[in-house]
């Protein structure tokens, strides 16, 4: 065989292994690359900050929502979540899953970008979490009302937009009933709010105190158009199908924005209540028997990111605790005092307590009796 031949043959032979070794790269099944199972509130999350971290990585992401404690809860009760990575609330569930040692400690030396998180704030979740052993903050906000202000001025001129009395005052409930009210179905994020506008500690268990919020709730359930989830309260929102609701500040400058893009004239605004706003802060932590603990750490550390979390913030109007992020944020978010609180605001906002398991029982019940209208 002349030499030339050879050489192409040889030549052929080695790109067509080339291209089949390639080729079984390629179609590597998804099984086998890595995947990071992420459960988040919903609409929590600029959506190009998953697809980056994805491309930087290869890691794959498996991105489920839930839109209440309730069911973020429900679902780890069972144990073998098969969750990588989770977000909930600094009170009272986060607190709970380390109580119950469902959380598995953050391996700092995996995220170095923990040393961006403002140390004011994280002090204020080491309450429940000593040390800072087991979340990190994510996002935070308050619990306050979400306006129509177009339709209040019409019904009741003058009114107070940062007073619960918009709503739970009955006689106030009343007139407003046929511009619609709502309130989110979260006994763990309405009650401390009712409890203080009765004068009542936030996380009061006493009976007596828990019978008032009740019979406040009851006094106003013939003047809602309904009790949603979050999520599906946000959209009422946008479509102007509510003028006062008792959700989370984030949602309420998101229907805000979703409003003004459809042009309708429906004008959303959010108020916390002057007397004191109900805090939370949303963590970012680990199952204890997460599949793949590694990728949530390289996740966490991604997001920890000072660009990271401007996008975010930008994206879903909730602030995070990364002082560095702030100045990059767009400029009509970081100046919104709806979304960075003032100062003042914050020294007036309270955190409630964590309830045992008889006293979250009763609120329980209560919240179902309440739901029900009896």
């Amino acid at each position: 065989m002349p030499l030339r031949l050879a050489f192409r043959l040889a030549f052929r032979l080695a790109f067509c292994l080339l291209l089949l070794l390639c080729g079984a790269l390629l179609a590597r099944p998804l099984a086998a690359q890595p995947v990071l199972n992420v459960y988040n509130w919903a609409d929590y999350i600029d959506p190009y900050m998953v697809q980056r971290f994805q491309a930087e990585t290869g890691i794959r992401i498996r991105y489920d929502v839930y839109d209440s404690l309730e069911t973020l809860e429900g679902k780890l009760s069972s144990g073998r979540s098969g969750y990588d990575l989770i977000v909930p609330t600094s009170e009272p569930s986060f607190a709970r899953l380390v109580r119950a040692g469902a959380l598995r400690p953050l391996d700092r030396a995996r995220i170095p970008n923990w040393a961006n998180l403002d140390p004011g704030l994280m002090a204020r979740v080491a309450t429940v979490d000593p040390g800072n052993r087991f979340g990190a903050i994510y996002l935070w906000g308050t619990v306050g009302l979400g306006v129509r202000v177009d339709a209040l001025r019409q019904l009741l001129p003058g009114a107070r937009f940062d007073q619960l009395d918009l709503l739970l005052n009955p006689e106030n409930a009343a007139k407003l009933a046929r511009c619609g009210l709502a309130v989110m179905d979260s006994a763990t994020d309405v009650l401390p709010s009712v409890l203080r506008w009765l004068g009542k500690p936030p996380d009061s268990t006493a009976a007596a105190d828990l019978r008032a919020a009740e019979q406040a709730l009851l006094a106003i359930r013939p003047h809602l158009r309904a009790i949603p989830g979050s999520g599906a309260l946000l959209d009422m929102l946008a479509r102007g199908e509510i003028c006062v609701a008792m959700t989370y500040s984030g949602d309420v400058i998101q229907a805000a924005a979703r409003a003004r893009e459809a042009g309708r004239g429906v004008e959303i605004a959010y108020a916390a209540p002057a007397s004191g706003a109900h805090l939370w802060f949303d963590l970012l932590a680990i199952p204890a028997d997460a599949p793949n603990p590694e990728a949530a750490e390289a996740f966490i550390d991604f997001l920890l990111r000072p660009e990271s979390m401007a996008a975010i913030t930008g994206h879903v109007r909730y602030p995070n605790a990364v002082p560095a992020s702030r100045p990059l944020v767009p400029e009509a978010v970081r100046e919104d005092p709806s979304v960075y609180p003032s100062a003042e605001s914050l020294a007036q906002a309270f955190v409630p307590g964590t309830l045992g398991p008889a006293e979250d029982r009763a609120r329980s019940r209560l919240w179902n009796r309440f739901k029900a209208g009896r």
